[in-house]
């Protein structure tokens, strides 16, 4: 028997009973729109005032699914004025109930990421705000919505759960290398060892700012300014050098040559000076801690080797810095006197018959 066909015969004799329901529709979704236009102008001067963007992330999350509420309220309203047969008013009833609860999911999971991405950023020990932990949030939040689904349709989800954990091995065994990328991003995630922004160096070479931890991979940014991209389960195998931790301070070194009949006091001294006024004036060098100078490598084969060791701000600072201060001691060695040799090397030649 065909269930439709109350409403068909509905449908084919009473056709002009749905004219009122049909305006009922029509004029409830323009209210609707003209609703939502208001909104978003009156909410614009709230969000531009708002310090932070909270009031954005509402905003962008709500306008969306605005009009499907507006089409679910008017279809109602429809249903209300109109004698369609109860039947088709309880199934009706149930797409719109689906449709509302799809519809909420939608905007809690929007609202969900956008505030951790928010609210992680500006917590100091919080998680790294990644992709992959909005990615998780959001899931969480589409997962207990759809679990609501099936409980008002009156769908047990037991057997799904029993057939999902019989399916489960199945699954993990033909998604190896993804399922050991996500743990993996998730786990560097967690630990709080790699986050984003952090300038980090593999042991593979590899280098550059920390821009994304997704589920799959890790996106570096090198100061070449491309993308490299490495698998998590490779960073998470990976021996990582951290600029960033436990600061961003990095100490770096330049080394300095001076001809053998040099004073190493005197150029000790003027090492020490010059290094001490760029500290205070070129951007990115540390006077705090002081530059030291050190009589290191030494005596070397055709110089006396002295080390120079200062910090930077941060690790990208070093390049700069070492441009400048390289200037600025080869102009003070030049005004102090003090040579900086050429390799050389003394050729003894012994004639025949010679000791």
């Amino acid at each position: 028997m065909n269930r439709m066909a109350p409403v068909q015969h509905f449908l084919a004799r009473h056709w002009e009973q749905l004219i009122v329901p049909l305006c009922v529709l029509a004029v409830t979704l323009a209210v609707g729109y003209a609703a939502k236009r208001l909104m978003v102008r009156l909410l614009r001067p709230w969000a531009a005032r708002s310090k932070g963007p909270t009031a954005q992330i509402v905003i962008n999350a709500v306008k969306g699914p605005f009009m499907i509420w507006v089409l679910i309220l008017s279809t109602h309203l429809a249903m209300q004025s109109s004698d369609l047969p109860p039947r088709a008013t309880l199934w009706i009833g149930r797409i719109l109930l689906a449709l509302w609860i799809l519809s909420l999911t939608v905007v809690s999971s929007r609202l969900a990421g956008g505030l951790i991405r928010l609210r992680g950023s500006g917590i100091p020990g919080a998680l790294p705000v990644t992709t992959l932990t909005q990615t998780l949030a959001q899931l969480a939040v589409v997962i207990l919505g759809l679990l609501v689904l099936l409980n008002l349709w009156g769908v047990s989800i037991t057997p799904i759960l029993t057939a999902l954990g019989v399916g489960g091995l199945a699954v993990a065994l033909a998604l190896q290398d993804t399922l050991s990328n996500l743990f993996a991003g998730f786990y560097v995630a967690v630990a709080g060892q790699v986050r984003l922004g952090d300038y980090i160096r593999l042991n593979t070479g590899e280098e550059g700012y920390v821009t994304d931890i997704g589920w799959r991979s890790t996106t570096i940014r090198p100061l070449a300014n491309n993308m490299i991209i490495v698998p998590n389960s490779k960073l998470g195998q990976a021996i990582v050098t951290n600029f960033y931790l436990p600061d961003k301070r990095v100490g770096v070194s330049i080394q300095i040559g001076v001809a053998y009949d040099s004073d190493p006091d005197h150029v000790e001294r003027v090492l020490l000076e010059e290094a001490q006024i760029a500290a205070r004036e070129i951007p990115g060098m540390l006077a705090d801690p002081a530059p030291e100078v050190r009589f290191d490598p030494g005596f070397g084969d055709w110089a006396l080797g002295f080390t120079l060791g200062y910090n930077v701000a941060e690790f990208r600072d070093q390049f700069r810095v070492r441009h400048e201060l390289r200037k600025r001691i080869l102009k003070r060695l030049r005004q102090e006197k003090i040579d900086m040799p050429f390799p050389t090397r003394t050729v003894y030649v012994r004639g025949q018959g010679e000791p």
